[in-house]
């Protein structure tokens, strides 16, 4: 029977780029397991716990708050009774990510349009310009309204 890997934790921070002290602090919280640890004191990671600190990462990553991560893993610690309520933790999870993401798209083809009109020359149209905004100016060319202010 051959032995289980184990790992440093520089080896886990250089695999995963994340500080040594990243994981330190995620163990001190809560959102890792105890971390074994040696004869020497030095923590080991089995290849279930990168696995574990995988997961933390990727949720940390995709914006999942720290209090949010902390009950989603002590949930985790208490195995199959809490299912439910984890599937339902990510789902919130998933939901609040997708809006993210339609909020972001929006954002990301207004830019490139807004290139688009620097690459065409149109942004130099000063009416079209302020149109695009939605601004009217007096005559005297002073800011009046929003077109938007017209049309409620």
């Amino acid at each position: 029977m051959s032995e289980e890997k184990q790992y440093t934790i520089t080896q886990v921070s250089e695999i995963y780029d994340i500080k040594p002290n990243t994981i330190r602090y995620y163990e001190r919280i809560g959102l890792l397991p105890k971390i074994p640890r040696k004869s020497s004191g030095n923590r080991y990671f089995t290849d279930d716990l990168n696995k574990w600190l995988e997961m933390v990462i990727c949720l940390r990553h995709s914006g999942v708050s720290i209090e949010v991560l902390i009950d989603y893993c002590q949930l985790l610690m208490q195995g199959e009774k809490t299912v439910k309520a984890r599937e339902e933790l990510l789902r919130e999870q998933l939901n609040t990510l997708l809006n993210k993401q339609k909020n972001l798209q929006r954002s990301i083809d207004r830019l490139q349009h807004k290139i688009g009109l620097y690459e065409s020359g149109e942004i130099l149209d000063k009416k079209t310009y302020y149109e695009e905004y939605g601004i009217l100016f007096d005559e005297d060319g002073s800011w009046k309204e929003r077109l938007d202010d017209y049309e409620n």
